[in-house]
């Protein structure tokens, strides 16, 4: 028997195998894909859909022929749980891996290619054949999705909603919850809100971010960073201290989507910014900078692209949208976010370019970015507009005296620099200098003797 009817056979065989004794884990127990678990998992807890997997696979057609091996290329396959990304049978079947399982995956071509394949390795209605490579897991590890990709709200679905519409900002949701933190349950509830505004009912504006990503019935699992959480202050309503990571179990029942811009025409924009404004200044003075945040760029979103206005519709919206720039600009100072500060003040200043709280706190962030001549520039603009502000001139004084420390730091890195280049380039000349006088003897050594030297050695011989 040849090595390609030996694979051949050995592949019938466990195909064969899985087809007898596989457990049917398909939802519909139509046989569509069968399982039979190797080596049991090390852990309890499952993938969720949304969650990134990486997994290690040696894919078979039902005949042993191997079409494809994770192994070979030496890195796991990644993909997100239950979003499509992969054959049905991969959705199905990695769902009910632990983690460090290996198994066997018998998948028929409705949960696989189908009809069409896929050309050149997979022939039309294929059954395929998943097995775990000797050299470890199939299911490697998983984690949930990071929906903002910077790590501060990292979601797992439990339960997958229903359709394709999310709530939006300023949409009234009813929801579920339950609050946990160091593994203590502190909050249980059923709240109807409107998403931008959840601190009114203690909910941390991570909830907020969330909803807008979760569809009608959805629940999952969501972990907080405390940015996204309670922040420095904590909740001593709940006795959370400051800076906490929260874990909360969140069921979307209903929600109703608040109007777009383009659903609104230009009288109500400009009476709903004036709600907003004073919604977003009350956040701020209570230090809810990201709920401020929300509010203030509500305003933007509806004004900023708005044409054909009137004369007074203008210069009331103009008034908004200035104010907006100016307080957004103030709450990504105290959130630290110093290019956004500048951009949201160069929006203001494009509105009114004498504008002294616009040039001021440009200043100010530019200041904490180091661009220390660019923020001088903006205080002594700020002078020129206003030659009484004391603040201006004390920060001018402040950008002198750093530009001369740095600098001076800079003269010292460059002394500190030029030393050390100057030491290795003596001690380099030292070296080359002792190799030279090394080999001159050498070559000394080695050179014919002449006059009486040679003839006494001549005569010894």
């Amino acid at each position: 028997m040849t090595t390609d009817e030996a694979t051949k056979s050995e592949g019938e065989v466990q195909a064969a195998a899985l087809a007898e004794r596989g457990e049917d884990i398909t939802p519909s127990k139509d046989r569509g894909v069968l399982k039979i678990i190797k080596r049991p998992g090390s852990e309890d807890e499952f993938p969720m859909i949304g969650d990134k997997v990486y997994v290690h696979y040696k894919g078979k057609l039902a005949n042993g022929k191997k079409f494809d091996s994770s192994r070979n290329r030496n890195e796991p396959f990644i993909f997100s749980l239950g979003k499509g990304q992969v054959i049905k049978a991969w959705d199905i079947g990695v769902a009910t891996m632990k983690k460090g399982e290996i198994c066997y995956l018998l998948c028929k071509p409705e949960y696989a290619y189908g009809s069409a394949g896929s050309a050149p390795k997979i022939p039309s209605n294929a059954t395929l054949f998943f097995e775990a490579s000797n050299a470890g897991e199939l299911l490697l590890d998983f984690k949930g999705e990071d929906l903002f990709e910077d790590g501060g709200i990292i979601r797992r679905i439990k339960r997958k909603g229903e359709g394709y519409s999310n709530p939006n900002e300023g949409a009234t949701v009813e929801i579920h919850l339950e609050g946990f933190c160091g593994g203590r349950r502190f909050d249980c509830k059923d709240v109807k809100f409107v998403v931008g505004e959840g601190e009114d009912h203690d909910i941390p504006i991570g909830i907020d971010k969330a909803l807008e990503k979760m569809q009608r019935g959805e629940h999952c699992i969501l972990y907080l960073s405390p940015r996204y959480g309670f922040g420095e202050a904590g909740k001593p309503k709940y006795g959370i201290q400051g800076n906490a990571e929260l874990v909360y179990e969140v069921t979307l029942k209903s929600f109703e989507k608040a109007k777009e811009s383009w659903e609104m025409d230009t009288k109500e924009k400009l009476e709903q910014a004036a709600v907003v404004k004073e919604k977003g200044t009350m956040y701020f003075k209570e230090g809810k900078y990201l709920q401020a945040v929300i509010q203030y760029g509500k305003i933007v979103s509806w004004l900023e692209m708005e044409y054909g206005l009137s004369e007074k519709e203008s210069k009331a919206s103009d008034s908004f949208l200035l104010a907006a720039f100016l307080n957004l600009a103030m709450c990504y100072l105290k959130l630290r976010e110093y290019a956004k500060a500048v951009e949201c003040c160069d929006k203001a200043l494009g509105l009114d370019q004498d504008n002294e709280k616009g040039l001021y706190r440009r200043g100010e962030a530019r200041l904490l970015m180091n661009e220390f001549e660019l923020a001088k520039c903006d205080f002594q603009k700020v002078l020129e507009v206003n030659p009484q502000n004391k603040a201006a001139k004390s920060q001018i004084s402040v950008c002198q005296k750093k530009t001369k420390e740095h600098n001076e730091r800079d003269r010292r890195i460059y002394a500190n620099m030029f030393t050390k280049f100057a030491e290795r380039d003596a001690k380099e000349a030292a070296s080359k200098t002792g190799v030279e006088k090394t080999a001159e003897k050498a070559a000394c050594e080695k050179r014919p003797k002449t006059g009486a030297e040679g003839e006494e050695a001549e005569g010894h011989v």
